[in-house]
Formats: C-alpha cells, sequence, structure tokens
C-alpha cells in the first residue's frame, strides 16, 4: 500500500471514532473555560499582591492556567489515537495490510499531530484573546514583545504533548497501562518534582515543565531557570523524539499483539 494511501486510511480511522471528537472538544473547552475563569480572578486580586508580585505578572501565561487540565484530554487522544487498534485486535489487520511498520507508525502519527496542531493552535489563539478580555485594563496586547511567540507556542505545546503521548502509547500498547502512566506524571508528579525545593532542579527538565517555559512572557523576578522559552521547547522536543524513536523501536521487534 502506497504512503498517501496510508495516509488516507489513518485518516478515516481517525475521524470514524467518536472518542476523537470527544477528547478534542474536551481539550478545547477546559482549556479556554478555565483559562478564562484564572483571568478573570486574576484581574480582581490584582489590587492585593505585593510589588515584588506584580512586577512577575504575565497576563499572558495567566490566560493558559487552563492548560494544565487541558493537555489532560490532548494525552487522552494520543494514547488512544495509538492504542486503540491494539485494545480492539485490530492491529493485526493493520500490520498485514501495511506491513512497513515505520510507515504504519509515521502515517498515523502525521495525521494525528497534524489534527492535533491545528486545534492547538485555534485553542490557543482563542484563550489568548478570551483570557485577556477577562483582564480587562492589565491585558497584552498579540503585539506586544514575546506575546505572540507565546501564544504560538502555546499550540505547539499541546501538540507536542499529544505527540509525545502517541510515542508512550506505542511502546506500552495498552491504553489503561499508558493513561496510568502519563496522567498521574504530568498531574501529579511533574507539578511535585518541580515545586518542591530538593527536586525542581531535576523537575524542570520534564516535558511539561520546560515546554510550558514558551507560554511565558515576563520571568519571574526570583526565576533561575538555566533556559529560555525556545530551549525549553527544545528540551521537550527531545521528550517527544525519545518517545517516538522508542515506539517505533518496539513496533519494529515485536508481535502484532
Amino acid at each position: 500500500m502506497a504512503t498517501a494511501q496510508v495516509v488516507r486510511s489513518e485518516w478515516t480511522k481517525i475521524r470514524s471514532v467518536a472518542s476523537t471528537v470527544w477528547t478534542l472538544s474536551t481539550a478545547v473547552v477546559v482549556t479556554i473555560a478555565l483559562g478564562m475563569l484564572i483571568s478573570a480572578l486574576s484581574k480582581n486580586e490584582f489590587g492585593s499582591l505585593s510589588e515584588r508580585e506584580r512586577l512577575s505578572f504575565d497576563p499572558t501565561f495567566i490566560s493558559f492556567a487552563g492548560t494544565s487540565l487541558g493537555q489532560l484530554a490532548m494525552i487522552v487522544f494520543g494514547v488512544l489515537v495509538v492504542s486503540n487498534e491494539y485494545s480492539t485486535g485490530m492491529i493485526r489487520a493493520s500490520l498485514a495490510a501495511v506491513p512497513k511498520r515505520g510507515v504504519f507508525l509515521f502515517s498515523k502519527l502525521a495525521v494525528a499531530t497534524a489534527l492535533a496542531f491545528v486545534v492547538g493552535m485555534a485553542t490557543s489563539f482563542a484563550t489568548f484573546f478570551l483570557g485577556q478580555l477577562m483582564l480587562g485594563d492589565l491585558a497584552a496586547s498579540i503585539g506586544d514583545d514575546g506575546v505572540l511567540r507565546a501564544v504560538f507556542g502555546g499550540g505547539l505545546y499541546m501538540t507536542l504533548i499529544a505527540l509525545f503521548s502517541m510515542g508512550v502509547a506505542a511502546m506500552l500498547r495498552s491504553p489503561m497501562l499508558s493513561l496510568g502512566i502519563l496522567m498521574p506524571f504530568f498531574f501529579l508528579i511533574s507539578n511535585i518534582l518541580g515545586n518542591v525545593s530538593a527536586t525542581e532542579k531535576v523537575g524542570r527538565f520534564l516535558p511539561d515543565q520546560a515546554g510550558s517555559r514558551i507560554m511565558r512572557v515576563v520571568t519571574p523576578v526570583d526565576d533561575d531557570t538555566p533556559y529560555g522559552p525556545w530551549g525549553g521547547l527544545g528540551i521537550m522536543a527531545l521528550w517527544v523524539i525519545a518517545a517516538v524513536v522508542g515506539g517505533y523501536v518496539l513496533l519494529k521487534r515485536r508481535d502484532a499483539q
């Protein structure tokens, strides 16, 4: 089967599964709604902030507060795209139709990543503009220094989260096992490691901690992170590459089970 045919086949699989629509819709709604809520609360509390806290006030980053929960839906999307065929047993038929496993995997990843990119970018721009609307006179403008980079980076961050999840799912194959590892890792473990003084220097190199730097415009006063926005996204990209390569290597070596 030609690569173009495989890509079309993967697109048909993804759009025909109801979970795709639900998970991506959840990512959009949660990210935007929570971002607007946090932005509105931040505006109300601004007057009570200390001078030091006002210097670190980042209206752009605040509007992306919902990303922490929205990314969980992107993780579910990434996992289900890859592991659904294992859980239903369709993987045998898919690999029989496309014996070149590299073509099979990377066609699937390409289609799903493109979809995640479109949704991630639309969500990021909507989140920014609606968040700034809630902030009122504290809002940043898309033309301000570093803001467009942060907004565009927000879409890239969501895309990379989904792609990283696809790579992990390709390695583990089981949707329950993949979600059982990724959900607590991003929702609990990463936050704990990144906010405890004894482990924060390690936590800052985890994919979400590093990648989220791209959405910052204002650097906190006491921040000593050894990399900038693009450097952080680069670290996240290395995690993604490692996960995808790991998934490819294991797919090549294992039986279709």
